[in-house]
């Protein structure tokens, strides 16, 4: 099985060359190389040299590197994509896809530019319309492949502001529409990343959030400051008993008297085959972890 962890996805202005360096070692998962929100208009052509610049030089390690463009109607679009697809990052981050339509003209891209295959797409889902279309948009990577949509990324402060809805502690108002982007992802087959939590100082704060996004299915969560990735890092990550417990499960069904069985028992408790699929994606993430620390520069 292949995995990745993106327990902590940490966004970067592009316009701040400082910033840029300092990832490289900072013990993300994953780094969003901003050229959207970030980012001034007057910035924009030269945060999207340095970015690609960055990309180019590499020096990230393990870490999945992403640049986010900017939105689909914008000024920057194309020179955006085009610029992002020749330096070959993992990802594309689309901001504000709200329907099919919107990968449609991504996959244009990606075939005019012929972009390299490894290149996967972000959508963020930040919208009003992007709830309402979010199985369309995630069943857009099944009846379009050429898309590349790979991970959904939940933008709450876009779509606090075009719903009107008020942020609290607990996200009550978002619940609904947060637990419809998980189920799209799921359905498709797509990892999905909560959104940022904007006050970087409230620690507390933020691992509550962190727990809830894991208590939802979230993969992840998207970061806007260093000192979130720690607690990230370790709220979203499964348990030393999780492990140790997907390691039982795995190997009671691999085991001889449990061979073409679809149920077993296990210290007293039912066990089905679809908990031996969960185990092993929690165990090809934790050795992904494991495999990133042991790598230098990681």
């Amino acid at each position: 099985m292949t995995a990745r962890p993106r327990r902590s996805v940490l966004y970067m202005p592009g316009s701040n060359v400082r910033a840029l360096e300092k990832a490289k070692s900072i013990p993300a998962d994953a780094l969003i190389l901003d050229l959207e929100d970030s980012v001034a208009p007057e910035s924009k052509a030269s945060a999207r040299q340095q970015v690609c610049d960055a990309v180019r030089a590499g020096g990230y390690g393990q870490r999945e590197l992403a640049i986010r463009v900017n939105g689909i109607d914008s000024a920057w679009f194309l020179e955006d994509m085009a610029a992002a697809i020749a330096v070959g990052p993992d990802a594309i981050v689309v901001p504000k896809v709200s329907s099919p339509d919107d990968l449609d003209a991504v996959a244009r891209v990606l075939g005019t530019e012929r972009a390299p295959a490894k290149i996967r797409i972000w959508a963020m889902m930040e919208t009003p319309l992007a709830v309402l279309e979010a199985g369309a948009i995630a069943r857009a990577s099944r009846v379009f492949p050429a898309c590349r949509l790979d991970v959904l990324v939940i933008g709450t402060n876009d779509l606090a502001k075009e719903t009107r809805a008020v942020m609290e502690p607990g996200r009550a108002a978002f619940l609904p529409w947060l637990m419809t982007f998980v189920a799209a992802g799921r359905a498709y087959g797509l990892d999905v990343l909560d959104s940022a939590y904007n006050d970087f100082r409230d620690a507390d704060g933020f691992r509550a959030e962190c727990r809830q996004a894991r208590n939802l299915g979230f993969d992840g969560k998207t970061l806007i400051h260093p000192d979130q990735v720690a607690i990230a890092n370790e709220v979203l990550a499964s348990t030393a008993d999780e492990i140790a417990w997907a390691r039982r499960i795995i190997a009671a069904f691999e085991a001889p008297d449990a061979q073409g069985k679809g149920v077993i028992n296990l210290d007293g408790r039912m066990v089905e085959l679809l908990h031996a699929e969960q185990a092993r994606r929690t165990i090809a993430i934790a050795d992904a972890i494991v495999a990133r620390l042991e790598q230098p520069g990681s």
